[in-house]
């Protein structure tokens, strides 16, 4: 008989920053019962996956499993870690545990999909656990940049893990629970045979700053500004936000919330009562008849999203508010990295009308959510594992976590998205390496990153698209000369000729000159229709542009 194991296997966020989702598992090899970690999404770029509405982790392997799936534990409510739970709740069929505030954002995203609140369970902080299969887990508080996150106690037969999702050690983070070094201490005292822990900020050398560090600054900014004052930040930041609305308050404006994962947040937060006193708020059209110099809009769209609040005001108006010459713009955020184009044209965009804008390039008006490197240091001495597992961050900042665990004497190993690792023994060891990857939702149905679909879309937007459409009589004779439609092509070339009448010359010559067994033939005929079409482009513009062919024969 085989021995019973311990199993961790991250499927997403290994390597990569977004899409988190990660598997633990324990049972004899290959019957292992298994309890999942968040199941987020990415977002998509018009560089590499243009349409694509949302980036999803492959869940092929568990969705083959899901029989033996006893759970979906989700840390806390930012999409890299619950967007893409109702997407999966079908195929994984699972029950799903978050605390209040995690779960609200839960049940509305199960909700616009169709399923039952109830598939989401609430359960209290620790120390409240479920048993789910071997696993006993409880939610244990932890500071983050968005209510009620919590790092998960996983308790196996044969030890305890603890997961840390992501975290800052912030003693007075504003909203939400700060973090209790002695809480954790108590609940590692005993012993913890694996930290699987955050990696984002393993290159910052300072310290991490807390939130309420920022609400001064916040504040003389927005005192001493003339007309009307925007801000924006991650809409999930639900303390920024009330900062933002007390700064806003106190300078005697109004407050409007514009955007809805603005009002969504706000919401959810009030409703499970993790945000009290928050400032009165003012609807966009009350905004509209009150002086400029006493309005503030807090608007979604920190990271240059090109349909959120903060574009839509660059570009015109939104809801009936522009933004002019004296106003100003304050983005209370960091830029993820990949988002900088998008954010620099809303900067330059905002520049044009006038607009002062303000960002954090001086530390002044935003914090980080995640530990930096000595927070991650005080945190391994808090836990003090047997092993350390880098997790939540692209391979450079696991490389560099592992570094800094060993230099501490822990034993490390980098992991990334497909490595099962087996955490039964006194070291961390490869147990084999299983197919990952990501799954597009485009439009409203899910194709595999390596389907096509994108990769013909990318070569469309490239190189352009012609249809050529020709039909054949009963003896398989051309009927007419080919037509051509051309998308994305420039209309003339080097012949000065209009581009489509050029590739339709070209097309009749070859049909007159194609032999009987080719045009009884449609693979044939298409090959040679196609390799024509782009020869002839290639000449006329420089362009080998994707080529689609339609051949009508008269029977």
């Amino acid at each position: 008989m085989s021995r019973e194991r311990l199993i961790y296997l991250p499927l997403g966020g290994a390597g990569e920053i977004g899409m988190n989702a990660y598997v633990y598992g324990y049972g004899k090899p290959g019957k292992e019962r298994l309890i999942l970690v968040d199941l987020g999404v990415t977002f998509p770029d018009m560089d590499s996956t243009p349409g694509v509405d949302l980036i999803l982790p492959d869940m092929t392997w568990l969705k083959e499993r899901a029989d033996r799936l006893e759970g979906v534990f989700i840390t806390h409510a930012h999409e890299d870690h619950v967007g893409a739970i109702a997407h999966f709740y079908k195929d994984l069929g699972a029950p799903v545990y978050a605390r209040a505030f995690t779960a609200n954002i839960a049940r509305r995203k199960m909700a616009e999909h169709g399923h039952l609140a109830e598939a989401v369970r609430v359960m209290s902080a620790w120390p409240e656990q479920v048993q789910v299969g071997p696993f006993n887990v409880g939610f244990l508080p932890i500071s983050h940049s968005i209510p009620e996150s919590a790092a998960l106690v996983i308790d196996a037969p044969n030890g305890r893990l603890i997961h840390s999702g992501d975290f800052k050690l912030d003693q007075t983070p504003m909203v939400g629970e700060a973090f209790d070094p002695d809480l954790w201490a108590g609940v590692c005292k005993d012993g913890v045979r694996a930290l699987i822990c955050d990696s984002t900020n393993v290159f910052s050398p300072l310290p991490g700053r807390s939130e309420k560090d920022v609400g001064p600054a916040i504040e003389t900014l927005v005192a001493g500004a003339a007309g009307m004052v925007v801000a924006t930040t991650f809409a999930s930041n639900v303390a920024r936000v009330k900062t933002l609305a007390e700064a806003g308050q106190r300078a005697g404006r109004s407050v409007v919330l514009l955007g809805r994962a603005m009002q969504r947040m706000v919401e959810a937060s009030t409703e499970t009562g993790v945000l009290s006193d928050f400032p009165h708020t003012i609807s966009p059209e009350e905004a509209r008849d009150l002086p400029r110099g006493n309005v503030m809009l807090l608007v979604t769209g920190s990271q240059g999203e090109r349909r959120a609040a903060s574009a839509q005001l660059a570009r015109g108006k939104y809801r009936g508010l522009t933004l002019k010459e004296g106003d100003m713009f304050l983005f209370s955020s960091k830029t993820i990295p990949g988002n900088e184009r998008g954010v620099i044209r809303i900067m330059n965009q905002l520049s044009e009308k006038g607009v002062d804008v303000v960002d954090d390039h001086n530390g002044l008006y935003h914090v980080s959510g995640h530990a930096n490197r000595p927070d991650l240091e005080q945190m391994h001495d808090v836990v003090r594992p047997q092993m350390l597992i880098p997790m939540h961050g692209e391979h450079r900042h696991l490389r560099e976590h592992a570094k800094l665990a060993e230099a501490k004497g822990l034993q490390s190993i980098v992991v990334v998205n497909g490595m099962m690792m087996d955490l039964t023994g006194n070291t961390p060891k490869v147990a084999e390496y299983i197919e990952t990857g990501r799954t597009y939702l485009d439009g409203s149905v899910k194709v595999g990153a390596l389907d096509g679909v994108v990769r013909d879309r990318i070569r469309m937007a490239l190189n352009g698209h012609v249809i050529v459409t020709v039909i054949l009589d009963e003896q398989d004779e051309p009927l007419g000369e080919p037509w051509c439609d051309v998308m994305g092509l420039s209309e003339t070339g080097s012949s000065r000729a209009p581009l489509v009448e050029v590739l339709e010359a070209d097309l009749d010559q070859f049909l007159k000159r194609a032999e009987p067994k080719t045009l009884k033939n449609d693979d044939k005929l298409e090959d040679g229709l196609r390799r024509v079409a782009r020869q002839t482009t290639q000449g006329e513009i420089g362009k080998k542009p994707e080529v689609s062919v339609v051949i009508s024969r008269m029977r």
